[in-house]
């Protein structure tokens, strides 16, 4: 079962890089969602898949306690699945507001941007 986990967690971050380090917008936000999950599935991973002991034990059962799954670990995966699809949704209503002004292109959308010697952007900080 492990193998198959970390075999899903390697399938899901090749593709989440390889969309990430495309040119299109829409590509970019799907690869960081598949990323998103693919550290999901780590976090998830680090609080033992196959436990057949419910992670709620009454007083006085300590047999058990050891191969409980930790709850705490479930909680921080909810957590940040609810956190990444609000960053999902953001970011998806943002790439539909710039592709609606013109090019959705990284490359496109690099070059639009003014010069660094443009009055409109701040001044760089020196060291």
């Amino acid at each position: 079962m492990m193998v198959l986990v970390l075999a899903a967690i390697a399938l899901a971050v090749a593709a989440g890089v390889y969309l990430t380090l495309s040119r299109d917008l829409f590509r970019m936000i799907a690869g960081l969602a598949l990323l998103g999950a693919a550290v999901n599935l780590v976090v998830f991973t680090a609080g033992r898949l196959a436990s057949a002991v419910p992670p709620v034990i009454g007083d006085g059962i300590d047999a058990g306690a050891a191969a409980a799954a930790h709850p705490l670990v479930q909680a921080l995966v909810l957590t940040a699945i609810v956190i990444s699809f609000a960053l999902l949704c953001f970011a998806l209503v943002l790439g539909a507001g710039v592709s609606r002004s013109g090019s959705d292109d990284a490359d496109a959308l690099h070059a639009a941007e003014p010069a660094s010697t443009d009055p409109v952007k701040p001044p760089e900080l020196e060291d």
